[in-house]
């Protein structure tokens, strides 16, 4: 084995311990299982042949989020990416999604920078500061996408008239 990459069992108790947030994040990006799939299983190729080891935990995590972010990015310029799904397909999801699937559907119509910013403060618990770092964004940034973002959720769903008795 070549000096530098992981072990298969390295490799291994990485991908348990973050694939299915690696997945989430290409899919919110992606909105497209096959290309999701494609983008995780890219990122922990990455991680196998990066040949050096994380300093923490949190470090692993943060390096993990701003790769698939990174190879989503990549994806979605590359020149041969001549359709989008639309967000029909996401009923089809095969992880573990917010208890209504009718609100998931909602945040996945969010503008991209929106659906990523929400993602990672309600679903991954990260602070606006972290996020800004992860992201190489100003945090004031963030907070501002974050409130957009629930500016349009909130008047989407009481445009639904979704928890209206």
């Amino acid at each position: 084995m070549a000096q530098g990459l992981l072990s298969k069992e390295e490799l291994a108790s990485l991908y348990r311990r973050h694939f299915r947030m690696v997945y989430q994040i290409c899919l919110v990006l992606m909105k497209n299982v096959p290309d999701a799939e494609d983008a995780a299983q890219t990122v922990f190729r990455r991680a196998m042949e990066r040949g050096q080891t994380f300093r923490d935990p949190e470090h692993e995590k943060a390096w993990l989020i701003v790769a698939a972010r990174n190879e989503c990015k990549n994806q979605l310029k590359h020149w041969w990416r001549t359709r989008r799904a639309d967000s029909g397909e996401l009923d089809q999801l095969v992880w573990e999604q917010p208890s209504e699937q009718w609100v998931w559907e909602q945040v996945a119509a969010l503008p991209k920078p929106h659906r990523l910013v929400l993602y990672l403060h309600y679903y991954q618990g990260y602070t606006t500061e972290e996020i800004a770092e992860m992201l190489g964004e100003n945090p004031s940034t963030v907070r501002s996408r974050l409130a957009q973002a629930r500016k349009k959720l909130k008047l989407k769903l009481e445009e639904e008239g979704y928890g209206q008795a």
